[in-house]
């Protein structure tokens, strides 16, 4: 096993190498996409490995995650050709100014240097954050979950491959080999070789970074994402995106875990959402936590003291009633970890209210929570949520992966 420090070693060598022309990634990125489906055989014989030896240990959603197919690994090879053809962020001046004595001031996006990314057991994450960090000029440093470790491993050595094809070094991209908590710590506490740490995964992971890290770290955040149905909503649209926003893939951030309704229009949704939600004919029924208010309109769980602070990554959901718009959006500021909301409302009056009063760093009116994603913003791929207001909020692409410097030309002036 390589030791953590010897591959962050590495990395900080290739951060300080001449940047590579962006015809020279965009080909690069070609490649590695290509090598991840001609090694797709291998990545699938690892992937089976890692989720026989995880079964029992995570529950049927958490496997879903870690589980790819060849239509994953095709989506994630598309997803790195996505990243190939946005525009080169690396180089662009994002201001310019004319000093009073002819210097030529240009604020100019560039790399970070080394990042390095600490997240769970989700396969197509190692592949996107090595396409975003390489197109974006960093050196990647992955550390994914113990559970997905030879999966990891696989789509990183033909990842590599593809680099090495182009006759570029590999350690653009590297895996972290120790999945202890002793290598997170490394990652956490490497001043001088670690530029920017991007944490991806639960509540424990985030905070064990925010609270530790000695390294510059955004914060992705966990995802309490709500719905509020509002009163003047349309309740067949209602109930398609309150579905949709909970069960299309229950696993993820971006699923919505928490459900307010107006207490106008109560009566005529929640008998609709149970009725829907219950049918036995579905593959996954969705159990709904509900407060006393509910309680009064159909027969579910009691909502416990922590389930509207709780992220089920589950087919569970936390309902409550509320008075108002000001009620529902009360809440969302006490109880919403500040990724993504929604109001269904056919008020635009309201919808202006709900968008300009939730802090959070995605907010939607008559729509999923579910595209909270890079992809569907346009970005490629993405390398997490920052729900976080420095530097990166919402997606994290190729503009977030870029901080700046003044570059300052001059002809001999002196103050």
């Amino acid at each position: 096993m390589i030791a953590t420090l010897d591959i962050l070693k590495r990395a900080k060598a290739v951060s300080l190498m001449p940047r590579l022309k962006s015809e020279e990634k965009n080909k690069a990125l070609y490649a590695l996409a290509q090598s991840l489906m001609q090694s797709a055989e291998d990545i699938l014989k690892a992937n089976e490995e890692d989720l026989k030896n995880a079964r029992g240990s995570i529950s049927e959603v958490m496997s879903d995650r870690l589980m790819l197919n060849i239509d994953r690994i095709k989506a994630m090879a598309d997803g790195i050709k996505e990243v190939a053809a946005l525009p080169d962020t690396v180089g662009t001046v994002i201001s310019s100014t004319k000093h009073k004595n002819g210097m030529q001031i240009d604020k100019t996006s560039v790399p970070f240097g080394v990042v390095a990314i600490i997240y769970e057991s989700r396969p197509n994450v190692t592949s996107d954050a090595a396409a975003l960090s390489f197109k974006s000029g960093n050196v990647c440093v992955l550390r994914g979950g113990k559970e997905a470790f030879l999966t990891s491993s696989a789509i990183v050595k033909a990842l590599r491959a593809g680099l090495r094809a182009c006759g570029i070094c590999e350690d653009y991209i590297n895996l972290v080999e120790d999945t202890t908590r002793n290598s997170a710590n490394e990652l956490m506490t490497a001043v001088g070789y670690v530029d920017l740490l991007i944490p991806r995964g639960g509540k424990g992971l985030i905070k064990a970074c925010t609270e530790n890290a000695k390294v510059p770290c955004i914060e992705t955040g966990t995802g309490i994402c709500h719905i509020y149905v509002d009163e003047y909503a349309d309740i067949d649209m209602a109930l398609e995106i309150t579905d949709n926003a909970k069960t299309s893939r229950p696993s993820v951030c971006n699923a919505a875990e928490v459900l307010l309704v107006h207490k106008n229009i109560a009566k005529d949704f929640l008998p609709r959402l149970y009725e829907r939600f219950y049918d036995k004919t579905r593959s996954h029924t969705v159990e709904l936590r509900g407060d006393g208010e509910v309680l009064k309109y159909i027969d579910v769980t009691p909502a416990g003291d922590d389930d509207f602070d709780t992220e089920f990554l589950d087919y569970i959901m936390a309902v409550r009633v509320v008075d108002d718009i000001e009620a529902a959006v009360k809440h969302i500021a006490e109880h919403s970890t500040h990724h993504s909301e929604s109001i269904i409302t056919g008020n635009a009056e309201n919808a202006r209210y709900f968008t300009s009063v939730v802090d959070s760093a995605a907010v939607y009116v008559n729509a999923s929570t579910r595209f909270t994603d890079g992809g569907e913003f346009g970005l490629g791929c993405e390398m997490g949520i920052s729900t976080q207001k420095l530097h990166a909020r919402g997606p994290i692409g190729l503009g977030e992966l870029n901080t700046y410097k003044y570059i300052i030309k001059g002809n001999g002036q002196i103050r």
